[in-house]
């Protein structure tokens, strides 16, 4: 195979990217901003727990290096709190998954793809990417692919008004990596809290640098009691607050973290960004193209936990796409067609975080209270977070949402 492709991004769908390639005979250079001890050294970058049609992606390239050590996530939990009872519930349910997901820090994983491309023969170049590097790159190979998620790079791709309908950030979004915390019984989770008018929290077991971990992640309403993190100076301040806000709206997961301590002073993240669709196809002042994939083009809210799936969901799609075209050019029309196809999926992944991002509607409601007196209910929600098409139409179709909710409340009568 004589094509040559550059992949510019380090991340999940580019390393992912890059060792497919490899895999099947390509020419391929990756571009990374930060070398792999920079990334080990450096913050935590998500919180990456990867369902399984995700981690299918990486078994199916070799890539599921960590499926020994790392805790896996065996079902989803939601809990909302009573508006009126203190340390009460007004929902409160658990679902085993399918199949387990799991979360391996960035840190861990990165580091150790990037090695394994270099060591396999592939060209990493450690640079920071603007436009003349683009149009280098473009120059000096058949395809480029832009698979970072954030940077003035990305920037350049137009945001697409119609599919994008927050102009600026829904949450005010930080991550709390910890040891010592208790588990959930009788199997792990992800277990989400959603607090009406302040934000939600949601934590799940992982492996970090020196091993097992939970995740804490906070997403707090821009303005609201959730959204102090500015104050957090320090890592010691920043896990007080953590612990602060469980303190104050959610007594059983403080319960939980008595004796927690930071798996390090990096283990920390805070910050916030817009949910944004962009076109996939940059055209240089050259006039030739860059192809935008994952974070890229479509980056959504954290708080389904769909980002790393997407990425590598989004790869797998590119990827077939790009073995498909044999020795055919990498024209406009072929972006165009390739990112449509991975729309058709993502398309319903933003749909359904964007509605999780607004007061929820009466019959959603209805729905994860349902969930509570019917299992089967309960385990078809937390499964749709492994395949969110199938959460359509009835997570936006009130009619079609109760005829769901009266199918498996009778089954569980």
């Amino acid at each position: 195979m004589s094509q040559r492709i550059a992949i510019v991004g380090a991340g999940q769908s580019g390393l992912q990217m890059a060792l497919g390639l490899q895999a099947n005979g390509y020419r391929v250079t990756l571009l990374s901003n930060r070398t792999p001890e920079q990334i080990r050294g450096g913050k935590v970058m998500s919180s990456q727990c990867m369902f399984d049609r995700a981690l299918q992606a990486e078994r199916e390239l070799g890539l599921n290096w960590w499926d020994d050590a790392c805790p896996p996530v065996e079902g989803i939990g939601l809990a909302v709190p009573h508006p009126e009872q203190a340390s009460a519930r007004a929902i409160d349910w658990a679902a085993p998954l399918d199949r387990p997901a799991q979360a391996v820090d960035q840190r861990l994983k990165m580091p150790a793809w990037m090695e394994a491309f270099v060591a396999r023969g592939g060209d990493l170049r450690i640079a920071d990417v603007g436009p003349d590097e683009l149009e280098d790159l473009t120059r000096e190979h058949d395809l480029v692919l832009l698979a970072a998620g954030k940077g003035e790079i990305v920037s350049r791709f137009e945001r697409d008004a119609s599919r994008s309908p927050f102009d600026k950030p829904q949450r005010a979004l930080a991550l709390t990596y910890v040891t010592g915390m208790q588990p959930r019984t009788p199997f792990s989770r992800v277990c989400f809290n959603l607090i009406p008018g302040v934000g939600e929290y949601f934590v799940f077991p992982a492996l970090t640098l020196s091993g097992p971990c939970e995740i804490m992640v906070f997403e707090g309403i821009p303005g609201g009691p959730m959204d102090r993190w500015a104050e957090a100076r320090t890592p010691a301040q920043h896990l007080a607050e953590s612990q602060r806000i469980l303190q104050t709206y959610l007594p059983w997961e403080a319960e939980r973290c008595e004796r927690v301590a930071l798996t390090d002073d990096n283990g920390i993240l805070a910050g916030r960004f817009a949910p944004t669709v962009r076109k996939p196809v940059l055209t240089l002042p050259s006039g030739r193209l860059v192809f935008g994939m994952a974070d890229a083009v479509v980056v959504n809210d954290p708080i389904t936990g769909q980002g790393s799936n997407n990425a590598a969901k989004c790869c797998k799609v590119y990827l077939d796409a790009i073995l498909a075209r044999g020795d055919q050019p990498f024209d406009q029309d072929w972006m165009e067609r390739t990112f449509d196809q991975y729309w058709q999926y993502a398309g319903d992944v933003v749909a359904w975080t964007n509605s999780l991002l607004t007061p929820p509607p009466p019959h959603i409601l209805a729905l994860l209270g349902a969930a509570g007196q019917a299992p089967a209910l309960a385990a078809r929600i937390a499964n749709g977070f492994d395949n969110p098409p199938d959460y359509f139409p009835w997570w936006l179709d009130p009619q079609a949402c109760h005829q769901l909710i009266n199918q498996y409340v009778a089954e569980a009568a």
